[in-house]
């Protein structure tokens, strides 16, 4: 397990100031953030809940404050990345409430959180404001049986979420930062009103027999404290005549031994009415005489009310089944004799402890997996386990927000009953279990399987261990080296001071470093203190980290680099923890062994294309132009958009066209069909016999896919134009005045669909200054709105853009396509500027992406 943090309050953190105000902050938050986090628990109808802040780096979400939860429940959860499918940062993310109505409903939507999570539990999650910005989340946990679903009080929970948000905006306004990067503090929910052990103070003089009591001392006995004088007749008319040899045996033993021990009486009490006996327990010393010559001998000492919590434990004793109880964190507090007959082990070695740390029959991570069910849903939970001795043992667990009572008991075994080998002698060595053991490292290495499977390219999955990593495991740096040519190479590092890696850039793989040696002999390298590292590798450069994880990344056999996670602080790493940590180094390399095939197969499928796009424009006397071309961002990123310009023997063809698909192959049919526009139209063929026959090839190819294109031929000493089309998006036109429209021309089917079809031809014209404008969709298209609103768009930028820079009105169009991060399609855009023969000619080499 990792070193305790620093006790806010007892020494600074990362970031602490030196004036101490991180200090002071962390008390304060404590202050600020516990009484609105108890109300909202409450006004949720919860049985616990908590609150994130960001992290200082803003990567993280920190779990600053819980109440009502063992911390040790959620330790994988303590801090989560930002980007994370945890409804956590999904609420922190889009500033929106979530509500979970049971396990079934966060099975659908959080998958990767149930794996570690899989207990029946209704939960919300309100994103915490500050001026409008979030800065953090609370979180409330309830059973999902018992009553409405966690929307119930969902206002009051708004309340207490802005009521967060407030405090942490008068301490913002002090100056000091409202992050969070340390342990959860725990706060304790008002337990519920439980008749308390009743103590008074009492001065016996043994000697005269007159006892002076305190007010709480008296109320105990059952006197009135402003008539008792407290002599021993007044005394023994207290006490049940039947137990007055307790008392006088008190004070027989006083005398003779200078104690009393829980000597045991009942008194007379009248507070409830109707007279009745309680029983009283007397605790003392004896002072004075031969320790004081002269004086008299007093016993002082305690009355204590015996009527609640030892008579309890009296009760449970008496019980045929054996009870035990434990605490929020699972450790025992109080066990029965029979339980401890039950299970073979004394109460000392059972208190204070998990039970599954001293019954190694009880190890298995099932048994643990039933004490965090009931715990997190607020539900009785039961299991059967056998003994060593071959015994059943059924166990029932009964849970509240302050801990659990268990019962134990034995039982019939049941009808699948493995073999007896399964269960070795209770002095067996059991060895130790290989697998990860603890659901946090598990769901740590599911959720990191499932990012990946998303990451594509070799950055993606470079960014995507930076985002997951580095906040799972508390780290603060990170470097992933890859093998190229025999030597390494980082690919990406994070945290790191500025060109502290230059000198490892390029080593070979015969260098006494820890990065390398962790790759060439395939074992993880863990180091909790630069004394242990200093030690191992002399001379190696260090940094302001304290804790290393060296992990090799090997990909079925074959290494592909290392990963180096640093700590800021000294780290222990727990067996589970380095468990997981290599199993997310082979996570990593497969991925990143994935992505780098990719990006060999995207950069040969790029030149590919790049190879059939236009290097540049030929220069046409009485024309400008200009084109552009981007590839979608999904898929390969590459795709059978195209455009030309092809010169003629009567002027200027101006062609565009897009293959369906984003692959080589749609690459591939778009390179053969511009090669076949371009053979057709430098052979004197007219529009409607260029298109036609690209018809006919693309059929006769049974390629399996379709086109669309546009073809127009314009004689540039006139301005006079014939376009066909196929199925594209109409050529949009810009006045000289700035008017702009969408030219409405006729046009057939798509390209490969029927070889014998028609395409009609248009006549247009062109007026001195104008600008045409040709286009795929991808360049009007968005997911979720209406084409037209695209073509609106591209219209008012031709129109309210002077077409002076031709280069500048294509980047302006495209602009906007560009800065998507999520773009399904290619677009490309072909501009032309008629301006006339007498024109110099002018052209540009524009293939960009």
């Amino acid at each position: 397990m990792a070193e305790e943090a620093p006790w806010p309050g007892r020494g600074s953190g990362p970031g602490s100031d030196d004036d101490g105000c991180e200090i002071q902050v962390e008390n304060t938050l404590t202050s600020a953030l516990a009484p609105a986090l108890v109300e909202a628990v409450r006004a949720g109808g919860a049985y616990g809940g908590g609150i994130y802040l960001r992290s200082r780096d803003r990567r993280s979400l920190v779990l600053a404050m819980i109440a009502g939860i063992p911390r040790s429940l959620l330790k994988p959860w303590w801090r989560v990345p930002v980007g994370g499918a945890v409804p956590a940062a999904e609420a922190y993310r889009n500033a929106e409430g979530i509500h979970l109505s049971d396990e079934g409903e966060t099975m659908r939507r959080f998958p990767q959180m149930s794996v570690g999570l899989p207990y029946p539990f209704a939960s919300a999650y309100l994103p915490v404001l500050v001026y409008g910005e979030v800065v953090g989340v609370l979180i409330v946990m309830r059973s999902s049986t018992r009553g409405g679903g966690p929307a119930a009080g969902e206002d009051r929970l708004r309340t207490a979420a802005d009521a967060m948000g407030e405090d942490l905006a008068q301490l913002q306004d002090q100056d000091c930062p409202i992050e969070y990067d340390e342990e959860p503090f725990s706060v304790r929910l008002p337990a519920a009103a439980v008749a308390g052990v009743r103590v008074g103070l009492i001065d016996w003089d043994l000697g005269s027999g007159t006892m002076a009591a305190d007010d709480e001392a008296c109320a105990v006995l059952g006197a009135d404290p402003a008539a008792f004088d407290g002599t021993l007749d007044e005394l023994e008319a207290l006490v049940s005549p039947d137990d007055l040899h307790e008392l006088r045996a008190s004070r027989r033993e006083a005398t003779e031994q200078g104690w009393v021990r829980a000597r045991r009486f009942r008194v007379l009490d009248r507070s409830a009415g109707e007279p009745r006996y309680r029983q009283v327990e007397l605790w003392g010393r004896v002072v004075g005489g031969r320790e004081r010559p002269g004086s008299a001998r007093h016993l002082v000492g305690v009355v204590v009310d015996a009527g609640t919590g030892t008579t309890a434990a009296e009760a449970a004793e008496r019980l045929p089944d054996g009870v035990f109880s434990m605490d929020q964190d699972g450790r025992v507090t109080y066990t029965n004799h029979r339980c401890e007959q039950l299970l073979r082990r004394s109460r000392e070695e059972l208190l204070g402890r998990h039970p599954w740390e001293v019954l190694h029959w009880l190890s298995d991570p099932a048994y643990e997996d039933r004490y965090r069910a009931a715990m997190l849903s607020q539900e009785p939970a039961s299991f059967l386990a056998r003994h060593p001795d071959g015994g059943w043992l059924g166990f029932i667990l009964y849970p509240d927000a302050s801990g659990l009572t268990g019962r134990v008991f034995p039982t019939a075994p049941p009808l699948d009953e493995a073999p007896d080998d399964r269960f070795p002698e209770p002095d067996a060595q059991v060895a130790a279990p290989v697998a990860l053991r603890r659901p946090g490292a598990l769901y740590h290495v599911v959720h990191m399987a499932s990012v990946l499977t998303e990451a594509v390219t070799v950055r993606e999955v470079c960014i995507a261990v930076a985002d997951q990593l580095l906040p799972a495991f508390g780290g603060q740096e990170l470097a992933l080296y890859v093998i190229r040519d025999g030597r390494m190479h980082l690919a990406w590092e994070s945290g790191y001071p500025d060109g502290f890696l230059e000198e490892f850039e390029g080593v070979p793989l015969d260098a006494h470093l820890p990065g390398v040696e962790t790759l060439t002999s395939g074992v993880p390298i863990f180091f909790e203190s630069p004394r242990r590292l200093s030690a191992a590798y002399p001379g190696i450069s260090l940094d302001r980290m304290h804790a290393w994880a060296f992990l090799p990344l090997i990909a079925s056999g074959h290494p592909v680099g290392s990963c180096i996670l640093g700590y800021d602080a000294p780290h222990t790493f727990t067996a589970d923890e380095r468990a997981a940590l290599t199993a997310l180094g082979g996570l990593v390399a497969q991925a990143m062994e994935r992505a780098r095939l990719y990006d060999a197969e995207f950069t040969l499928a790029r030149g590919l294309q790049d190879a059939l796009l236009p290097h540049r424009l030929p220069p046409v006397e009485g024309l400008r132009t200009a084109g552009r071309y981007l590839p979608g961002t999904q898929g390969m990123e590459i795709g059978g958009d195209w455009y030309d310009v092809i010169v003629t023997s009567r002027g200027v063809a101006l062609v565009i066209g897009d293959v369906e698909g984003h692959n080589v192959a749609a690459a591939a049919v778009m390179g053969q069909l511009r090669s076949a526009v371009n053979a057709f139209a430098t052979s004197d063929s007219t529009p409607v016999e260029v298109l036609s026959r690209t018809n006919r090839l693309l059929a006769d190819l049974d390629a399996g896919v379709y086109a669309t294109c546009c073809y127009i031929e314009l004689d540039p000493a006139t301005g006079r134009a014939r376009a066909v089309r196929a199925g594209h998006p109409p050529p949009l036109l810009r006045h000289p005045d700035g008017r702009t429209e969408q030219l409405q021309l006729a046009g057939g089917t798509l390209l490969g669909v029927d070889p014998d079809a028609t395409y009609p031809v248009n006549e247009l014209e062109l007026p001195r200054g104008s600008v045409l404008a040709l286009y795929t969709d991808g360049l009007v298209e968005q997911p979720g709105v209406d084409i037209d609103h695209g073509v609106e768009a591209v219209l008012s930028c031709l129109a309210r853009t002077p077409p002076d820079s031709l280069e500048h009105l294509a980047d302006l169009l495209v602009r906007q396509a560009r800065r998507a991060p999520d773009r399904p399609d290619d677009v490309a855009l072909l501009l032309t500027a008629y301006t006339g023969t007498d024109t110099p000619a002018a052209g540009t080499g524009t293939a960009s992406g």
